[in-house]
């Protein structure tokens, strides 16, 4: 019965619409009707201000955290799931939210929460990695993208040179393909040459 409610617990985690409370309890802004429309770090950004995208982004990364820490709980230190399963639902919830209509974010911040509380190293590459490549591109878009393949590569590399984690890389694997599939309409975008470009970086 735990492992139950501690996947479901993962799910509905995820599925907390940080931007949309935040925006509607903070700013009276729905910020579904505004931007693009996501329910992401980047719309909250872009319609609300940094501060509001900085809450949110903080708020994302905390689910998946959150999320991928619940075993370490005694209520739930009996249930055989392992972490990573745990991230992997929130990330969904995130997508997919129950308490906004299916209707999510992009994946990006809530992923970086699963790392940051399974493979911290890792985290703190990627969000150095994300400036970085957000400063030679400006578009957050491409940049989730790159980051989302360079954080395969490492932990390829990691596997092979360092210590065999074949839950790791399959997660990343799904986190990475979450992330791309989730950046379609951007794909395109990108190529017509019409993606918004921040201009704070």
């Amino acid at each position: 019965m735990n492992t139950v409610i501690i996947l479901v617990i993962a799910y509905l985690l995820g599925s907390i619409p940080s931007a949309l409370w935040v925006g509607k309890l903070l700013y009276k802004t729905d910020i579904r009707e505004h931007g693009s429309g996501n329910l992401g770090g980047t719309n909250t950004f872009r319609t609300l201000g940094v501060k509001a995208g900085l809450i949110v982004s903080i708020l994302d990364i905390l689910k998946g955290t959150t999320a991928t820490l619940l075993p370490l709980l005694p209520f739930f230190s009996n249930t055989d799931v392992h972490p990573l399963i745990l991230g992997v639902l929130a990330v969904i919830g995130h997508m997919f939210p129950i308490f906004a209509q299916f209707k999510g974010g992009k994946a990006v911040a809530t992923s970086g929460g699963v790392l940051l509380a399974y493979h911290w190293p890792l985290f703190v590459i990627m969000l150095a990695g994300f400036f970085i490549v957000l400063k030679l591109t400006k578009m957050v878009s491409l940049t989730s993208m790159i980051l989302a393949m360079l954080g395969l590569l490492y932990t390829i590399l990691y596997n092979i040179f360092y210590r065999v984690d074949i839950p790791l890389l399959i997660v990343i694997i799904l986190l990475a393909t979450f992330i791309l599939y989730r950046h379609r309409a951007n794909m395109t975008r990108i190529k017509a040459g019409t993606e918004p470009k921040v201009k704070w970086i």
